[in-house]
């Protein structure tokens, strides 16, 4: 019967006993007692897991009780009134769990993966932003432009690069060479504007074009200059920030893409 070993365990109780992301107290006891667990009830969080889940694996010699306990602090259910606690929880599961060569789903279900034998290597498989965003639909054009800050979880320069893809995207289809706002003004503005996101012939179509115009200068102006001109400690970009940006960069990429194109000078 495999049974985790002792560092393993080690990882696993720290990661569900984290000071700012794991379960409380409370969750710790009643967990316990639905894992069908002795349950300790002294120490610290951490050590309070880790004697419980090592009690239950020595006496019984599997590891049937540990997991079950993983199932349920990670179901989703748990958390559909604290929904911004699931995924924070499940990435240190999951940094913890990649030594073990498991790793836990979205639905909160437990898969086996390759085993992790490095700490970046558990740390990758870890990284929930990337994973939230392609949860999300985020448009590739996005991932791709900002790949290696998301391995990273680096979220300042992950929202620079991704708001630089815009503006890429936006000369590739115009042939500008343009940047920031005068490139939003050539490219999105004029009679008729090079990109056109409707066919312009309502007033409502026209205030449409308007606004999101407005919209990539406003992204360009508020997340692209200011990440460009001044040092990152005066940034303060959460994950939060971060996923909510490229959620709206991701948009404007749709829009752009479904784009009419007028070739510059005709």
């Amino acid at each position: 019967m495999k049974l985790f070993s002792q560092e393993q365990l080690e990882a696993i109780a720290g990661a569900l006993g984290d000071t700012s992301q794991g379960l409380t107290n409370s969750d710790i006891g009643f967990l316990i007692q639905s894992a069908r667990m002795v349950d300790p009830g002294e120490g610290t969080k951490r050590i309070r897991l880790y004697n419980a889940f090592a009690e239950s694996q020595n006496s019984k010699r599997n590891r049937t009780h540990v997991l079950q306990f993983i199932r349920l602090a990670v179901s989703p259910a748990r958390y559909s009134r604290e929904p911004h606690r699931f995924e924070p929880l499940r990435a240190l599961v999951n940094q913890a769990l990649a030594f073990a060569g498991l790793v836990v789903d979205e639905t909160g279900a437990l898969k086996s993966a390759d085993q992790a034998m490095t700490l970046p290597e558990a740390q990758r498989r870890a990284r929930d932003l990337r994973a939230d965003l392609e949860g999300r639909g985020i448009h590739p054009d996005v991932l791709a432009f900002c790949r290696a800050e998301l391995l990273d979880d680096n979220y300042f320069h992950a929202v620079q690069e991704a708001v630089k893809s815009v503006a890429d995207k936006m000369r590739r289809l115009t042939g500008l060479s343009d940047d920031g706002g005068s490139l939003v003004d050539r490219a999105l503005g004029g009679q008729p504007p090079l990109l056109a996101i409707n066919a312009r012939s309502t007033v409502s179509e026209k205030s449409e074009q308007s606004g999101f115009a407005n919209l990539v200068k406003g992204t360009f102006g508020m997340f692209r200059n200011p990440t460009a001109h001044e040092a990152r400690i005066h940034w303060d970009m959460t994950k939060d920030d971060a996923e909510d940006l490229l959620t709206i960069v991701s948009l404007i990429h749709r829009r752009l893409d479904a784009a009419n194109r007028q070739v510059p000078g005709t």
